[in-house]
């Protein structure tokens, strides 16, 4: 089959000071498209080595070469960006999984996707948990974009999500600041979304030590998605993981009655937060594989 491979202007609504989206197009003979191509290329410093793939092929197309011409136009431009790695992400055991490590991209992590149905949460657990005592520390929650007050000690806080398991991945660094940390509310909030967040504070100082984070979607109705969860490393090993979950779990059926589950994804080497999650009753939905290519 005769393919057109056309590069397109992405008017990308995702786009931001820290990355731009480039995008192609596979057409046929006709000029109907059978596949395309997303490459986010990242500005950010710390970040500027690095560039995602999203590709994709019809069904009917596949095995004609079309992913293939597709990749080959994706990854000539992230070289010449002077990128050094290309990532992407497939469902395990799927065409995608498959066509990735059959072109040169090494498998890098394993994230297990969990959901959690809201109407089968033990609420008396819950609240038994959150009513164990954490000597030396509290819980504070809000909606939206953090408080005044506690904007800088939880923009701090975010360290506690640099070691978070990588695997051999090579994750984006990410500078956290106030201005990003409101930037980030305020576009969930702008998509008609709400960003819940509960924190774990240290009662000495006010200093939030930890957190978890969670997207209502606009509607309050359907699956919740958490975005993050950490605690900084010099007070792991108190139980706070698991209180700060505890609770966003009690606020969610509490204040949005309508939400039906709620949805995280987890690597498969962070033990600790998967056992967090199995011990409240997320079951498992799928495996995504993440790859990477090093140009």
């Amino acid at each position: 089959m005769s393919l057109r491979i056309t590069e397109l202007t992405d008017l990308d609504p995702d786009r931001t000071a820290s990355s731009r989206r480039l995008a192609w197009l596979a057409s046929g003979p006709a000029g109907i498209p059978v596949g395309s191509a997303f490459l986010r290329l990242f500005t950010s410093p710390g970040q500027d080595h690095l560039a995602e793939l999203e590709l994709a092929v019809h069904p009917a197309e596949r095995r004609h070469g079309t992913g293939s011409q597709l990749l080959a136009a994706a990854v000539a431009t992230a070289r010449a960006e002077g990128r050094r790695h290309v990532t992407a992400q497939a469902e395990a055991d799927s065409p995608g999984d498959l066509f990735l490590s059959a072109l040169g991209f090494r498998k890098v992590q394993t994230m297990i996707f969990t959901r959690l149905a809201l109407a089968r949460v033990d609420i008396a657990a819950l609240r038994e948990i959150i009513r164990q005592p954490r000597p030396g520390y509290r819980l504070e929650s809000w909606d939206g974009t953090v408080p005044d007050e506690l904007a800088e000690t939880f923009t701090a806080s975010r360290r506690a999500m640099d070691d978070m398991p990588t695997d051999d991945a090579d994750y984006p660094t990410v500078t956290w600041d106030v201005d990003r940390v409101r930037a980030v509310a305020q576009a969930v909030g702008k998509r008609g979304d709400l960003l819940h967040t509960v924190a774990a504070v240290r009662v000495a100082d006010g200093v939030i030590v930890g957190f978890t984070e969670l997207v209502v979607p606009g509607g309050r109705t359907g699956d919740g998605q958490h975005y993050g969860t950490g605690v900084l490393p010099e007070h792991r090993g108190l139980g706070l993981g698991r209180w700060m979950k505890a609770e966003a779990i009690r606020q969610a059926i509490e204040y949005h009655p309508r939400l039906e589950g709620l949805l995280t994804d987890t690597a498969a080497s962070n033990r600790p937060m998967r056992a967090i999650n199995d011990e409240f009753g997320y079951a498992p939905t799928h495996t995504t594989l993440r790859y990477q290519l090093d140009l």
